[in-house]
């Protein structure tokens, strides 16, 4: 029984690879779809129930041929079935999407802004509003820069005009005691003025013209200061000619200027002793009789209520520059 059994296993052992290996030939040629599960346990219940003296791989073989013309013959009129169905459906399907392509052509062609004859609907690329805001911004950028342009140059010729002040280390030796006598011939000291704010111009009556405007401008600076910052500045005016400018001389000189104008003058060494102490120069140039010019520097000292030297402004100084000038330095607080 055993030897029975182990060749009937051998003998399926080589009917499966018979079978695969036909399986394979026949599937080459003619497409045949693989055999089911059914048709395999035909074949093997049809091997076990055959006799055992019965010729195994003929009853596979028969079987095998059998199964594969049935596949083939159910796999043609599948295709033949499908290719039907695909035809009519194309047939079918055409008209409707060439009806669909000229739809969407025609809205693409809608929203490309392009009518049958491919020609742009929109006009030109500029339009007048395009034009007109270009044209706008333009003229805007032409005057915004020609504004600017103007400010620039204003600020500088400001720049340039304006005084410019270096930068001061401790305080100057300016200023001290000195004895003359004012316009009513009361002889005063720097004292007289303490407790004030006080401006002093070094000059002379006989002046032909730097005196004279110099005082002015001072007279008129004093009373913008006044008017503006509420601060009282006394303007002092000192005599570098003695020998001419006597009280009288002094009295009518600064009348014609400012009420509140103190001239001082003194005798010679008085003066002198004055301006050598504030720092002035002056000297007499060449003399024709009696009438000769005296050459001196032309500064305005800013002297606070003690008498001490704050600041200096020079000939280049303007009314307004100068009311700035002083009452910045007024306003400083100061120990």
């Amino acid at each position: 029984m055993l030897q029975i059994l182990v060749r009937t296993a051998r003998s399926y052992q080589y009917s499966q690879h018979s079978l695969a290996r036909h399986y394979h030939r026949l599937l080459r040629p003619s497409k045949v779809a693989p055999l089911s599960s059914d048709s395999w346990f035909s074949i093997f219940s049809h091997k076990f129930l055959s006799s055992s003296t019965g010729n195994t791989e003929n009853v596979v073989s028969e079987k095998l041929t059998e199964t594969t013309k049935k596949a083939s013959a159910g796999s043609s009129e599948k295709s033949t079935e499908t290719a039907n169905e695909a035809s009519a459906g194309n047939s079918e399907k055409v008209p409707e999407k060439s009806t669909e392509t000229t739809k969407e052509e025609g809205r693409t062609g809608s929203s490309d802004g392009t009518g049958s004859t491919g020609k742009s609907i929109r006009g030109s690329p500029v339009s007048w509003l395009s034009l007109l805001f270009l044209m706008l911004t333009g003229g805007g950028l032409v005057v915004y820069y020609d504004k600017e342009k103007k400010r620039h140059i204003e600020e500088l010729k400001i720049a340039s005009t304006k005084p410019r002040q270096g930068p001061s280390v401790g305080t100057a030796a300016i200023g001290g005691p000195f004895k003359l006598v004012n316009q009513d011939g009361k002889e005063v000291t720097e004292k007289d003025f303490m407790g004030k704010w006080t401006i002093i111009y070094f000059g002379f009556t006989h002046c032909p013209d730097i005196c004279p405007d110099e005082l002015q401008k001072l007279c008129d600076s004093i009373d913008k200061i006044k008017g503006k910052a509420g601060i009282d500045i006394v303007p002092i005016f000192i005599s570098v000619d003695p020998e001419r400018d006597t009280v009288e001389q002094v009295r009518e000189y600064v009348k014609e200027f400012h009420p509140n104008l103190i001239g001082l003058t003194g005798t010679s060494e008085e003066v002198k002793n004055a301006a050598r102490a504030y720092r002035v120069y002056y000297m007499k140039t060449e003399q024709e009789d009696s009438d000769y010019l005296v050459d001196h520097s032309i500064v305005m000292y800013l002297m606070n209520p003690e008498m001490k030297f704050v600041k200096f402004f020079g000939k280049n100084y303007e009314v307004d520059t100068l009311v700035e000038g002083i009452i910045k330095e007024v306003q400083i607080p100061r120990k």
